[in-house]
């Protein structure tokens, strides 16, 4: 199910979007500040951001910029009252895909959804996915350190393949499971730790810089 983060401090706001993004099959959590949206960032896997400009603490332009340290390819929609022409260009330079004026129709809100999800499949539907010097070609199923070839088995192509279509954020087990297992797999989740354990040792065979990290508690994050 699509995940969506939505970042907003008038809770009756909140409440009606979140209703109207369930009705169309969408799951939402809510934040109603920028150090929880962060923190949700972090620990959940998100399809998209709906983010309110006026916030309590950290605004949302720089809740912007860090959440694009964090997801750097999940799209992010901007909610502001502000509608001058130079503060959609500031909104837009920290890193926001779209921008929407309050007060906005719940139709054209859920339109602009929609658009930025088709989008962001798109480019996540690439052949080629790249980070630093790992390449992993879809087509051919053959992933590359640099220009050494590197072989693998079924399941950890599709282990590699899911955390390169989601570079920079933290994946916990249980997204794992369900993504690359699926939701009815039967079996024992350590089965993660050992198809990690058999990629790095391929991915770092030449001593090579470790790309997949583990984050203790949690799950792992492609890093550099």
């Amino acid at each position: 199910m699509t995940h969506i983060l939505l970042v907003e401090d008038e809770v009756k706001l909140a409440r009606f979007v979140e209703l109207e993004l369930n009705y169309e099959g969408y799951q939402v959590s809510i934040a109603y500040d920028g150090l929880t949206a962060l923190t949700a960032a972090r620990k959940l896997h998100l399809d998209l951001v709906i983010l309110d400009w006026m916030l309590p603490g950290l605004s949302g332009l720089e809740i912007c910029r860090r959440l694009r340290s964090i997801a750097e390819k999940v799209p992010i929609i901007l909610l502001t009252v502000k509608d001058e022409v130079s503060d959609r260009i500031a909104g837009l330079d920290t890193g926001a895909d779209d921008y929407l004026v309050k007060p906005f129709s719940v139709d054209e809100l859920l339109g602009r959804v929609g658009d930025r999800l088709r989008r962001s499949q798109l480019v996540d539907g690439a052949d080629v996915l790249e980070f630093k010097d790992l390449t992993l070609n879809r087509r051919t199923r053959q992933v590359y350190r640099d220009q050494r070839l590197i072989e693998l088995t079924a399941k950890e192509f599709d282990l590699l393949e899911y955390l390169l279509a989601h570079p920079r954020q933290v994946i916990t087990c249980d997204r794992i499971l369900e993504e690359v297992w699926g939701y009815d797999f039967i079996g024992d989740a350590k089965i993660i730790e050992l198809q990690m354990r058999y990629l790095r040792l391929k991915l770092e065979a030449n001593n090579e810089k470790c790309l997949i990290q583990t984050v203790s508690g949690v799950g792992y994050t492609l890093h550099d």
